[in-house]
């Protein structure tokens, strides 16, 4: 009995430092390359691509 729950304890505590390990990893937003300046950072494109805003349905009741 003693064995068996060293064991999980031992399985849990990896399973746990696994995930937390993993789960730090990356960062959000676009990759950017390290001479953009940050006001061009995390831009999708120029702003002349952008489509003319279409109201929407629910906007009178925001």
């Amino acid at each position: 009995m003693v064995n068996s729950l060293n064991r999980s304890t031992l399985t849990l505590s990896l399973l746990l430092a696994a995930s937390l390990a993993l789960s730090a990893c990356g960062r959000k937003g676009d990759l950017d390359r390290p001479s953009t300046p940050v006001e061009k950072q995390n831009l999708r494109g120029t702003e002349t691509q952008k489509a003319p805003e279409s109201p929407f349905l629910l906007d009178p009741l925001l």
